[in-house]
This record gives C-alpha cells, structure tokens and sequence, in this order.
C-alpha cells in the first residue's frame, strides 16, 4: 500500500478523501469563505464500482504544489506526464490539446506514397491469399510499417501510478492521441473531450475475411493490465472523422479508428461513471482475446463497472466481454440504423446489466441488445427498451433460437451508488454524462 507524508500526517490512499477534507475546512474560519472545492483533488466514493475495491482510487489527490501542472499543448502534457518521477501528480488540461497538429504527413517515412501502395497490393494484383507480414523493408508495406511506428512513438503516452488527468472547464480535451495506463495502479480521468486517434497508415490485410480487409490501430484510452482506475465525466468521439466519412479502396471501408476504450490484459478494478461514448463502430472491449494464453492472465480479473454512461449511436462492443465480472447498470443506450448490439457476450464473461434504458429506432429489435460470442451465463434484470419493462434474455432466445443465452452470472454485485429507476435513466443521464457537466 502507498503512503504520502502530507501537512506533517501519513496517510494511506483509503484517507486521502478525509484529508482534503481537512485542508479544504482548515481555510475556513471565522471571517473566511470557504474555497472552491479542487476537482482535482476529489477521489472515486467508496462504494462507487469496482474501482472502489480495496485501496480504493484516489488518483494524484494526494500531489503537492509542485506536483500540480497546467498544460496547453501536446508537448506540455508529456512532459507534465514525465515530471516528478513516482510522485503523485495532478495534470489539469485546459483548451483542447492535438496530439497531430502537424497533420499525418509529418509521420510518413522517407518514399512512403499511398497510391504506390494501392497499386502493389490490390486484390486484382496481390490476390487474397498471402499477407503482407514477409515483405521488405523497402516495399510500399515496409515503409508503412516505418511510417507507423513514428505516428505511435508521436501519439501513444504513458500515464504513470497515482495520476490524475482533469480537464479544466468545459471545453477541454485531448485529440487525436492514444493514453496507455499499462501496468500501474491508481489513476482518474475526468471531464476531457477524446476525439478518437486517425491512424494515418492503416494495413491492408488480404488474409482477413474473404474479401480483406483495413485494420487500424490506437484507442483513445487502453487500461492494460492495470488496476484502480477511474474514469469519470468523459466524452469519447470520432469527431472531425467519423466512420461515414471514410473513404473506401479494395471494396472495404478505409478504417481508420480502432477502439475507444480497451480495459485488458489482467486490468483490475476500473469504473467508468457519467461517460458519453458515442458515433464509433467497436467501442470498448473487456478483454481482448479468446486464446488461452491471454485467459492465464485474464480469469479472475477484468472486474469493471460500468454506470450512468450514455452510449449513442455505436455499432457494436458497449462492451464487448470476456472473462471479466463487469457490472453495467443505469446506462442509457441510443441506437441509429446501423445497430448491431451492444453488450458482447463473451468467454467466460460474467455480465450483470441491471436497470438499463435502451432507445432503439422503428424496426430494431431489442433482441440485438445482447450478442452471444461464447457460452456464458449473464443477468439481465429490469432493463427498459423504448420505455418499456424489457426481459432482454427473453426476447433474445425466442428471436434467436439458435443463440440461446443462459441466465444468472453467478454473482451479485454490491459496490454501487443509488441505482436509479430505469424509467428515469435517459432523463438523468442525458442531461449529466459527459465532458463539461461535471459537478
């Protein structure tokens, strides 16, 4: 367990809370007004998701004045994220901050030429059968290999244990990067605008499906087997790009976004409150693989809460689930027309989606709510469709017979905050989830 020597105290994390309470009253006295409370200092409530077990999450609350940073641009905030080595941090975000604000061709390498490129590896040339892994370093694919990893040496930041990341005010936000929490404990996100990375060099991959396909890189956030992390308060988007936009070549949509949230690899005790995620294809995974390599280190863990978010308008994976105990409740989902589903029902996943709001178009069923990947059981309990009591197990069997689910995940959850009626979910959510609404 961390401790910190504060205002001559030591404190663990679980007193943090008590102790900015305390400073926060030690500047009020007779005379005195009370000071505006410090969102960056606030920590995850202790029955508040999974996050809330054990030690809890409490972020960078614990930072010292010299610790505390103000950024503006891309470079600051790197660098803000490098300072003061293992000592807590606070990292205030004002403004919107680009991550590629020199746009894609500063990424490219040296005769790297997208029309080459399309010409080599058409299907009509290439043909469907042999991937592109083998080819030289000099090839149209080789020098999109090295045009890659400069977009993702530029892009993807490292966020270290015991960091708080907030946005300040309500325009503020990150563009076009990729936050890597991978392998620390204890880190809050809160009340930032992420406009979902462009990967600039999207591979074609001939082998992928029957006809191939373009495969993207980079989430906007990636929790990689970490634990206690809060994220809270966020608006995840594509933006200036969205998927509609997108051009297509070799007959296949030209994919240039991946996830807007990955929580994998063993990652632990994460709760996502009061998030908007919204007008993305394949939004968040728990878990990222079926083989059992990875499941080594994912049974067990991947315990996620996700509450009083709103998803609007994705296609799929809100979440998609393997192996993880993952609570959703009090969500509001708003589907369009090109719907799929929303939770993925995946190895030995074990859902619970209680007292959820979905708001589904004409001719959408509400059997498309659940999607079955592999055998696993899941609770499904006082969810509303379109304002309707929906036993959502029920009508996915009788519609899909062939993809029966099974009911009961075999736990009950218990770390949660008021759960509100689902009636009430799109009311409450719409007006509070998201940056900018951040109380």
């Amino acid at each position: 367990m961390n401790t910190w020597k504060w205002h001559e105290h030591v404190i663990t994390r679980a007193g943090v809370v008590a102790g900015c309470a305390a400073l926060v009253l030690a500047t009020v006295g007779p005379g005195a007004q009370a000071q505006p409370r410090d969102l960056g200092r606030q920590t995850l409530g202790g029955n508040d998701g999974w996050g809330a077990h054990g030690t809890g999450t409490s972020g960078g609350a614990a930072a010292d004045a010299e610790h505390v940073h103000t950024v503006t641009t891309w470079a600051e905030f790197k660098d803000a994220l490098a300072a003061g080595g293992t000592a807590p941090k606070i990292i205030k975000v004002k403004g919107t901050i680009d991550a590629v604000a020199e746009g894609c061709d500063a990424f490219a390498a040296d005769g790297y030429d997208f029309d080459a490129y399309l010409a080599k590896y058409s299907p009509e040339r290439w043909g469907l059968d042999t991937d592109l892994s083998a080819e030289p370093d000099d090839s149209p694919e080789g020098l999109r290999r090295v045009s890659a990893a400069h977009q993702s040496e530029a892009i993807k930041v490292s966020v270290p244990a015991d960091t708080t990341i907030i946005g300040v005010g309500r325009n503020a936000g990150i563009k076009g990067a990729s936050l890597q929490i991978t392998r620390v404990d204890n880190v809050i996100i809160r009340n930032l605008t992420f406009e979902s990375p462009v990967d600039c060099f999207p591979q074609w991959d001939p082998t992928d499906g029957s006809t191939g396909n373009w495969n993207s890189e980079y989430d906007s956030a990636v929790v990689y087997g970490s634990t206690h992390v809060w994220l809270d308060h966020n608006t995840f988007t594509d933006g200036e790009h969205p998927d509609s936009a997108a051009p297509t070549y070799f007959g296949m949509l030209y994919q240039q976004h991946d996830g807007e949230l990955d929580i994998v690899r063993g990652a632990d005790y994460v709760t996502a409150s009061w998030n908007v995620f919204a007008d993305h294809d394949k939004t968040i995974l728990v878990g990222n693989s079926d083989s059992e390599s990875t499941a080594a280190g994912d049974r067990g863990h991947l315990k996620v809460t996700f509450h009083h978010n709103l998803f609007s308008d994705l296609v799929e994976r809100a979440p998609r689930v393997r192996f993880g105990q993952v609570d959703s409740y009090n969500n509001h989902f708003v589907a369009d027309d090109t719907y799929a589903y929303s939770f993925g029902i995946g190895k030995e996943s074990q859902l619970v989606a209680e007292h959820n709001a979905f708001t589904l178009p004409d001719g959408v069923s509400a059997a498309k709510v659940l999607k079955k990947w592999n055998e696993a059981p899941v609770t499904a309990a006082g969810n509303h469709v379109n304002g309707v009591a929906t036993d959502l197990i029920a009508v996915h069997n009788a519609e899909l017979p062939g993809e029966t689910l099974q009911s009961g995940a075999g736990w009950t959850p218990t770390l949660r905050t008021k759960v509100d009626p689902a009636r009430a979910v799109p009311a409450i959510v719409d007006h509070r989830a998201g940056a900018g609404r951040l109380r």
